[in-house]
């Protein structure tokens, strides 16, 4: 095992000769150092028709051999432990198709959804619903839609969700769908990060399909890996794609509030702690795990771990705050464990990050209005770029008058408001 300070660590290897991706992580609910992990190649055509469909249930306390072995009818791209009952697990296929598993029964899948009711490009996200049964679940996809299930009739999706923004359900125009965030305290709302750098926010309870899609946030070069509302703060969640991480007031439509710098390396996955409120986790493709403490420093991460020499593709931190598991392109998965303080509420931790998010939520809406303000005053001639200027420096004025704080340095205007 590997603390953030020294370099021991335990690790689980992708048994396969042919080495595939450790897509997706899913924690024993028990609390345990059990981890589920999917594998599959996600570089398209490039699979061999030798590379293994299996996927893994690794006990990180004996990692020498998998615990279960699980066997899909094709790889898979996203697994999820049942907070409910610990032996069942959901996982979306690379061929668009959902199975279910009961851990008493063995490796192979109790039901799969038929082909022609599934979805039709790989399962990259699949959420437990809080539901009486404890059988609900959907799954999203980048072929354009959001599936609901009942596991105990996969024949076909209770219910459909096209996600085509323009609200015509046309699934032709649909972004594909790669990371979903569902928070059991808003079981009504759930959102959606797309292919095409846009998160989708939406309503299940609408009436129409139309007015189930809310609204959308702009802000990536690419597609969002990964996609979690602050467990303290749910009106504020955390974005991660092409390469920067970004944090988000759902009354901003326009802008986030809050990101790291551009880094050299392509980010993959990222999450918040669930101990602390303004520490948050994302991994980079030269396999490094930066830790960030937006309390503490803005302009880099608090800590970086080099975890491995090959790309990180997918990590997963324990509910309890205290173990972190890292997936690699060629499928290993290092456990980490946090130090006592990064797991740790620190005094008046909860408070501060109100402040940071109340302030920079403001500063951001004072910059939307200038900013639309300013796009009705520019003349098309000589006299609007003076205009245009003289907005500007308004703008600059207004908001380093109005919001004083310890994070002002940089934060001047809505290009170099950052964490980097």
């Amino acid at each position: 095992m590997r603390t953030m300070s020294t370099p021991s660590y335990s690790s689980a290897v992708d048994p396969n000769l042919i080495k595939r991706t450790a897509t997706h992580l899913s924690w024993h609910p028990d609390g345990s150092k059990k981890l589920a992990v999917a594998y599959s190649s996600l570089e398209f055509q490039r699979s061999s028709k030798d590379m293994s469909y299996e996927s893994y249930i690794w006990d990180l306390e004996n990692p020498n051999k998998p615990d279960l072995v699980l066997r899909p009818s094709s790889p898979l791209v996203s697994l999820e432990y049942n907070p409910k009952d610990s032996h069942i697990l959901v996982g979306g296929c690379y061929n668009g198709q959902i199975a279910y598993w009961d851990t008493r029964k063995g490796g192979q899948p109790v039901e799969l959804s038929t082909i022609e009711f599934s979805h039709r490009d790989p399962v990259y996200g699949m959420i437990w619903l809080q539901s009486k049964t404890g059988t609900d679940c959907f799954s999203a996809s980048t072929d354009g839609q959001v599936l609901w299930w009942d596991i105990r009739k996969l024949t076909e999706p209770t219910e459909t969700l096209v996600m085509d923004i323009s609200r015509k359900g046309v699934l032709e125009d649909a972004l594909g769908a790669i990371a979903l965030e569902f928070e059991p305290t808003m079981p009504t709302k759930f959102m959606v990060g797309t292919e095409q750098g846009v998160v989708i926010t939406c309503n299940r309870k609408a009436k129409t399909p139309a007015e189930k899609i809310v609204g959308t946030y702009s802000g990536h070069h690419g597609p969002i890996y990964a996609l979690a509302r602050n467990p303290f703060f749910p009106k504020n969640f955390l974005t991660v794609g092409d390469w920067t991480a970004r944090i988000w007031s759902e009354d901003c439509k326009e802008s986030s509030i809050m990101w790291t710098k551009y880094h050299m390396a392509y980010l993959t996955d990222g999450c918040w702690s669930t101990i602390r409120p303004a520490v948050f986790f994302t991994t980079k493709m030269d396999g490094t795990l930066d830790v960030w403490d937006f309390l503490f420093k803005q302009n880099n991460p608090y800590l970086s771990v080099k975890v491995c020499d090959e790309p990180l593709f997918s990590l997963r931190l324990q509910d309890n705050g205290r173990f972190i598991g890292c997936g690699s392109k060629l499928g290993t998965v290092t456990l980490l464990e946090v130090s006592s303080g990064l797991c740790t509420l620190q005094r008046n931790e909860k408070n501060l990050a109100t402040a940071m998010f109340e302030r920079e939520t403001k500063r951001e809406k004072i910059l939307e209005a200038r900013h639309r303000e300013m796009r009705l005053k520019e003349r098309p001639v000589g006299g609007g770029m003076t205009q245009h200027i003289t907005c500007c420096e308004e703008t600059k004025r207004r908001c380093s008058s109005a919001l004083p704080g310890p994070c002002d340095e940089g934060l001047a205007d809505s290009k170099s408001r950052g964490l980097g």
